[in-house]
């Protein structure tokens, strides 16, 4: 066994505000240590019984609450949490985590919300928690048995033949390991994303945008823009195939980071951070790996595209690739919560909203508030492009508010992102396979819809005749 432990290549645990990496099995049994990139504070207040905590702040600023009163921590502070004692903490820093006798998951309790995470709304109920969930969650020896489970699928699922998975027989597997997933996996958002990501969609846009009359104003809204590439794609798309349209984008991310990176349109061509960058990030107490600009925005951004694409977006110079202002033109970037009633008032309405790929990193519940939240910006007659998302949530929220699916590539579309399909079934933002012997495959699979003249009503329903828990997916399998 090694002396010297190096940070590991892989994330180890995600959290709703947070993110870390273990550095593995050490010469002291009873001991685990842990680096933790701290965005806004761990989700939820916790007991742990039997595990001392010591959290050691390397950089950024934030207070834990142990045992119902604040406590301020700043770079260089030693914070001892004692065994179960009620704690949590909130604030963007950057930590060492030393636990006496194993981590968090052996015998921690969840016991309320934090509200500095989570915002004023509960995402689900922490008590009532269904038998089945709490099974999945189980951890034997601080070791989750149906991870375990879900990392063998992957790998029998990858090597079986295409033509074999569509059995009958393994397509209700995969539907049950799917709805495993989504059980058993910690939602968190990410920044990484590929420019022309989808082309079938952005092929529709142009065709839905070509109805305009010469020299007529579009308006788009990209939500969840995260670094930029889509909501570029897109102006890139409208402008190729329609240059004598005035195009008014909004993009929007809730993140000020990724929003700021995006704007700048500068992108590296050989991303990546070595020993030397990762000590630095630790050190400046910076997130290593959702700070735009580090691995995640790397060179793979571009792999989609055609080298005559790249020569016509971009302008290259020593080690990086800058979007061309005939493609920023017209783009306004805004910091901006899509589930806050206000964004409506912030962008105004518009012809086509984008809301890809970030409403699957929400509980159920969540994403359902949001979807309709979001619809509230299409303008009479609009359109609505939204994939990335639980397939029963979003076919639910469109049966209800009575939106008509676009079928007009229907089937590219949803083939059309090779990160969704690919991640089907052992992730739980997997996009299963359409399959059109299902009465509703309209609706379920479609990602594209035609808003009515009627703007949808803020809702307002009881949150939780909405929000089912997730392991009755488990139920509906075909």
């Amino acid at each position: 066994m090694p002396y010297l432990y190096e940070l590991p290549s892989v994330v180890s645990f995600r959290g709703k505000g947070l993110f870390g990496y273990s550095f593995g099995r050490m010469h002291q049994k009873d001991l685990e240590v842990l680096y933790v990139e701290s965005e806004t504070g761990h989700d939820t207040f916790l007991i742990c019984r039997g595990v001392v905590r010591t959290y050691y702040i390397l950089g950024g600023s934030g207070y834990f609450t142990i045992d119902g009163r604040a406590y301020n921590a700043s770079p260089g502070m030693l914070v001892e949490v004692p065994s179960g004692v009620e704690y949590s903490y909130s604030g963007r820093m950057t930590m060492l985590v030393f636990c006496k006798r194993g981590w968090f998951h052996r015998k921690d309790k969840w016991t309320r919300w934090n509200r500095d995470v989570v915002g004023a709304e509960d995402p689900w109920s922490l008590s009532a928690a269904s038998w089945l969930t709490r099974l999945v969650r189980m951890r034997i020896f601080g070791k989750s048995p149906t991870r375990a489970f879900l990392l063998l699928s992957e790998r029998l699922w990858n090597i079986l033949p295409a033509s074999f998975r569509t059995a009958r027989p393994l397509h209700w597997y995969g539907h049950f390991v799917h709805a495993l997933a989504r059980i058993e996996h910690v939602r968190a958002q990410a920044f990484n994303t590929y420019f022309l990501r989808n082309r079938a969609q952005l092929e529709l846009i142009q065709r839905l945008v070509d109805k305009k009359r010469r020299g007529d104003t579009v308006r788009v809204a990209v939500l969840g823009c995260s670094t930029g590439p889509e909501a570029y794609s897109i102006a890139w798309a409208i402008k190729t195939a329609r240059p004598d349209l005035r195009l008014i984008l909004q993009a929007a991310d809730i993140s000020k980071e990724a929003v700021e990176f995006a704007e700048r349109g500068v992108y590296p061509l050989n991303a990546g951070v070595g020993d030397k960058q990762i000590h630095d990030c630790m050190a400046a107490g910076r997130w290593k790996i959702c700070e735009p600009g580090s691995e995640l925005v790397g060179s793979e951004v571009f792999e989609r595209m055609t080298p005559d694409e790249r020569a016509d977006f971009f302008d290259f110079y020593e080690g990086v690739a800058v979007v061309r202002n005939w493609v920023k033109d017209g783009i306004n970037w805004h910091v901006e919560d899509a589930k806050a009633p206000r964004i409506v008032e912030s962008l105004g309405p518009q012809d086509i909203v984008v809301a890809s790929n970030f409403l699957c990193h929400m509980e159920d519940s969540e994403a359902d508030r949001c979807l309709r939240n979001i619809a509230r910006l299409v303008g009479p007659q609009g359109y609505l492009f939204v994939s990335g998302i639980a397939v029963d949530v979003r076919a639910r929220v469109a049966r209800e508010l009575g939106w008509k699916p676009v079928t007009d590539l229907f089937d590219e579309i949803h083939d059309g992102d090779i990160s969704l399909r690919g991640q089907w079934p052992y992730h739980y933002s997997g996009l299963e396979p359409l399959n059109k012997k299902r009465d509703d495959w309209r609706i379920r699979y479609a990602a594209a819809f035609q808003l009515g003249s009627v703007t949808p009503l803020p809702y307002s329903r009881d949150e939780r005749a909405l929000s089912r828990d997730r392991s009755e997916t488990l139920s509906e399998l075909p």
